[in-house]
Formats: C-alpha cells, sequence, structure tokens
C-alpha cells in the first residue's frame, strides 16, 4: 500500500452581516462571516489544500481561481467534491483527516459532529476518520482580536 501525507492552511478575515459557512454548515446566529470570493469556508478551503498538497497537485487558488466570476460566491462543499473526483480520479482513498478551527467567536464546538458528518460524506468516509477541533488563540494576534479564523489540515491518502 501507498501513502500520500497532505496538509493545508487557509486564513480568512469576518467582516460584520455575513453568513458564516465552515465546515460546511452555516453556523447560526454567527454576527460576521468570512471575506471571500466563494462562501469562505476557511475550514474546507484547508482540507482542500490538504488534499491538493498530498498529490503535488498545487493549491486551491490554482484550481479555482479568486479572480475568476466561475467561483464567485461558490459553495465550498462543491469544491471540496471537485478537489475529491482529482484525488479519486488518480486512484487515491482518503484514510483520514484531522482539522482545526482558530476562532475567537462565535464557539462552535457544538458543530463540529454535523461538520465531521458533512466532510465525510463529500470524501466518501465514516465520520470517525474525519476529526474537527475548534479552539480559540486565547484573544492573541489577529484571530483573538476578532478579526479572522485560521485552519489547519492534514489527511493521509492510501492507494493499493
Amino acid at each position: 500500500m501507498e501513502f500520500r501525507i497532505g496538509q493545508g492552511y487557509d486564513v480568512h478575515a469576518l467582516k460584520y452581516g455575513l453568513p458564516m459557512w465552515l465546515g460546511g454548515i452555516c453556523i447560526p446566529d454567527a454576527p460576521a462571516g468570512f471575506v471571500a470570493h466563494s462562501d469562505g469556508d476557511v475550514a474546507l478551503h484547508a482540507l482542500c489544500d490538504a488534499l491538493l498538497g498530498a498529490l503535488a497537485l498545487g493549491d486551491i487558488g490554482k484550481h479555482f481561481p479568486d479572480t475568476s466570476d466561475e467561483w464567485k460566491g461558490a459553495d465550498s462543499k462543491n469544491l471540496l467534491a471537485a478537489v475529491m473526483e482529482m484525488v479519486s480520479s488518480r486512484g487515491w482513498k482518503v484514510a483520514n483527516t484531522d482539522i482545526t478551527i482558530a476562532l475567537q467567536a462565535p464557539k462552535i464546538g457544538m458543530f463540529t459532529d454535523r461538520m465531521r458528518g458533512i466532510i465525510a460524506g463529500i470524501l466518501g468516509i465514516s465520520p470517525d476518520r474525519v476529526s474537527v477541533k475548534a479552539t480559540t488563540t486565547e484573544k492573541l494576534g489577529f484571530t483573538g482580536r476578532g478579526e479572522g479564523c485560521q485552519v489547519w489540515a492534514v489527511v493521509l491518502l492510501c492507494k493499493d
């Protein structure tokens, strides 16, 4: 069996009045959402980069440029599905993924199981192979000041 590891990172600024899409769901009652060309789902963007990186296929911006009208307002679940098609068409499967979301507010821990289910469905694996963790930065840096969100994602791919 062959393995590949990919790591992804993404960050988006927060702006009041926008919907907050994170991990494939819209966070209810969030006062701010992510500034982005697409829906701004920073978690799914980091996961896309991890998947693409594992196969040396570049990054999310290469495949879905923010200069293209085609991707304006795009649902990041569709971007992740397109990346998974690239992965599976090359004979690879996701063994597991681990995602860490750093966001000062709102608290999102109660949504992580739902995120895991959505992500697992797109990746074609069971939710017990998807980890989504929420943390704060203890009010340090731009994340701690509530200016943005950071996400790190790691993925292990396997091929028979």
